[in-house]
């Protein structure tokens, strides 16, 4: 297809789980990977026979478009300015910045640039949490108050190489005490209550499990809307235990919990049942769920999950409508900023810290 938008790929591992939704859609075209590791960029590239393999990020970004950062999160900021300063649009992983330095600079660079950009929070696109958002939306659950995310994933595995060099997450998903990485479990939540997080207060268990990091095992974040919510973040990446995610949300009208596992079943109540009306399961709302969702386009049959192909598609349209992105840079710092502030809050005992509204910076 002529005038494609031309897609480079940076940290060809991981990011080679965009080539279903890219492949799917039309208007676009995977024709870069770039990576520091030749061993691993070569493997990548040659499984998805993608031709263009750089090791030089600048270099590469001559070459397309549009660049996916499935990079080290130290590095998202400083290459997503360098992009955007070139006129190329960025879809970032998470967490989109390491402090809040980063986010200011990261916010004038995308006000200034002709190019687009977004924060690739995939569980804002997920079936439940997309489900739980339209029929919120839709006034199903009343006036919504409180609700709760949780990201439960042990993965100390990770912290160092086979070598037993501390790798990045060393020392930035765990090397730094606050709620970190805390954008999975506050970002679904907080567009159901729409507005942003206007304070936190922040505590943690202490170091039980893993003394060499600074990051306590479980940090809990308690956050208080600019309406009046209440939200309450876990975040733990060092317990010993099985992983899990975790979402609930009470309302004036009806209240919804997730699944803790083992097989149980995601649920959900409203007062049109009836007080005495138990839990039904959420499955038996998925009637409630977004025309597409229940239609979807016939390019969505070959870009894998349903909700990374939306993630991406989304932002194409963006693009090729010159609109902003579902996930701005603006959504981006109420996802990622409340998990930074944290640090100072769990450093003073839980003290209450106010998130600043990016908004309003010049």
């Amino acid at each position: 297809m002529a005038n494609q938008l031309r897609v480079g790929i940076v940290g060809a591992h991981r990011g080679s789980s965009y080539m279903a939704p890219f492949g799917a859609i039309a208007e676009t075209e995977v024709t870069a990977f770039c990576d520091i590791n030749e061993a691993t960029l070569e493997s990548v590239a040659e499984r998805f026979e993608v031709s263009q393999r750089f090791t030089d990020y600048e270099a590469m970004l001559d070459a397309v478009d549009l660049v996916v950062l499935a990079t080290p999160e130290n590095l998202h900021v400083p290459q997503s300015i360098a992009a955007l300063e070139a006129g190329k649009h960025v879809i970032s992983e998470v967490t989109a910045a390491v402090n809040l330095e980063e986010c200011y600079d990261l916010v004038r660079a995308v006000r200034k640039s002709s190019a687009k950009y977004t924060m690739a929070e995939n569980t804002c696109y997920s079936k439940a949490n997309v489900l739980i958002r339209n029929m919120v939306e839709s006034g199903m659950f009343g006036d919504v108050y409180f609700g709760e995310g949780e990201y439960l994933h042990n993965v100390k595995s990770l912290h160092h190489d086979a070598g037993g060099n501390p790798t990045w997450r060393y020392y930035w998903q765990v090397g730094i005490n606050r709620c970190n990485y805390a954008t999975h479990s506050l970002g679904p939540v907080l567009q159901w209550f729409g507005g942003r997080v206007a304070s936190v207060c922040c505590l943690g268990t202490g170091v039980n499990t893993d003394p060499e990091h600074a990051m306590e095992d479980t940090v809990m974040m308690l956050c208080k809307t600019d309406c009046g919510g209440l939200i309450k973040i876990r975040i733990d990446m060092l317990s010993n235990r099985p992983a899990n995610s975790y979402f609930s949300l009470q309302g004036t009208e009806g209240c919804y919990e997730g699944s803790r596992g083992l097989g149980a079943a995601p649920k959900l109540w409203l007062s049109e049942f009836g007080i005495s009306e138990q839990w039904r399961p959420l499955s038996q709302f998925e009637d409630c769920l977004p025309e597409r969702w229940k239609n979807p386009p016939a390019e969505s049959e070959n870009a894998g999950d349903l909700g990374e192909y939306f993630k991406v598609r989304d932002f194409v349209d963006s693009i090729l409508t010159d609109t902003t992105p579902p996930i701005d840079v603006y959504t981006t710092m109420d996802f990622t900023v409340p998990g930074l502030v944290s640090e100072q809050s769990i450093a003073n005992g839980g003290e209450p810290i106010e998130v600043p509204n990016f908004r309003e910076i010049e």
